[in-house]
């Protein structure tokens, strides 16, 4: 007897086309719903784990970020400065605009494009450095948590765990205990 399944893959197929790829594909579906009974999905056990969750909330990316954003500390607040005082020229520059000789106007115009090019140049330099000293971070991080994962896998005898999906139903997310294993 047919299961429902290939049941329906079959009448499917009929009601298609005729054609050898669609019967192919047909019968190979089919051909899988009747060689794999039930029970095989139902004893697959399987996890979920957000890495964006541990590379946001677990208590080794928040002391990374942390070491991160005080590595990079003087040189944000040396851009911050820069800018600041980009703005304040180029506000005394529109203020003082209609009193200045044409070269005078044309010179401090070209000094606020130096300075603008070279704080954009800095700013560049800067998320080119932040970006790669978090890469090497939480890389680490990273391989700590698939050392996690794998352990887990092989202790609770999961079949296949999953990172980053689109939907997880709450009851196979083992993100919590990945964390814990990190140290929180």
């Amino acid at each position: 007897m047919k299961s429902k399944i290939a049941l329906k893959v079959s009448t499917l197929a009929r009601n298609l086309c005729f054609s050898p790829r669609a019967l192919a594909l047909a019968a190979a579906l089919a051909a899988v719903v009747v060689v794999a009974p039930a029970s095989v999905y139902a004893q697959t056990k399987i996890g979920f784990v957000s890495t964006e969750r541990i590379l946001r909330d677990s208590k080794p990316a928040k002391a990374a970020q942390a070491k991160i954003e005080s590595e990079f500390k003087r040189r944000d607040d040396e851009l911050q400065r820069l800018a600041n005082n980009l703005r304040t020229q180029a506000q005394k520059l529109d203020k003082d605009a209609p009193v200045l000789s044409e070269s005078e106007r044309v010179k401090r115009q070209r000094q606020l494009a130096d300075l603008d090019s070279d704080l954009q140049r800095k700013r560049r330099e800067f998320q080119e450095d932040f970006n790669r000293r978090r890469n090497e971070e939480f890389s680490s991080i990273i391989e700590k948590a698939d050392a996690a994962i794998k352990k887990i896998a092989e202790q609770q005898n999961y079949d296949l765990i999953i990172q980053d999906a689109v939907t997880v139903s709450p009851r196979v997310d083992i993100t919590d205990q990945v964390m814990k294993s990190l140290g929180g």
